[in-house]
């Protein structure tokens, strides 16, 4: 069963090594409120992860973070249909850490907005 609108544990960037190498040598870019990095490369097995912070230096209280967190989630899981159908005909392999960087608690609306023009903007690079 494919459930197109799911964020699997495979869709999410957690090796270290990956993790360290995006924040090194990945592109960066800032659409308010979100910083993002991302590493685009040819792959044998097409994928898109995606890496998710808020950093605990704007957001004290681990509900307000735990509440960004989910908002972030739910726009990219929303949203990515077209990036892995993009990247997957070209056989791409893409990166995506997505920094909160604001020290405002947005609504859902404004960071969804920010999510899909960042989305576009990795889909228009790959």
């Amino acid at each position: 069963m494919d459930k197109p609108y799911a964020l699997a544990k495979s869709e999410r960037l957690s090796s270290l090594t990956a993790v360290r190498r995006l924040f090194k040598d990945g592109a960066s870019g800032f659409v308010y409120p979100f910083r993002y990095m991302t590493i685009i490369e040819e792959s044998t097995m097409p994928s898109v992860e995606v890496l998710f912070s808020v950093p605990k230096r704007y957001h004290k209280r681990a509900n307000k973070r735990n509440t960004l967190r989910r908002r972030m989630k739910e726009a990219y899981r929303l949203n990515k249909a077209s990036l892995i159908t993009n990247t997957a005909q070209r056989g791409l392999g893409v990166d995506i850490a997505l920094v909160y960087s604001s020290k405002e608690v947005l609504p859902y609306k404004t960071i969804e907005h920010a999510i899909c023009k960042i989305l576009a903007e990795i889909s228009e690079r790959a």
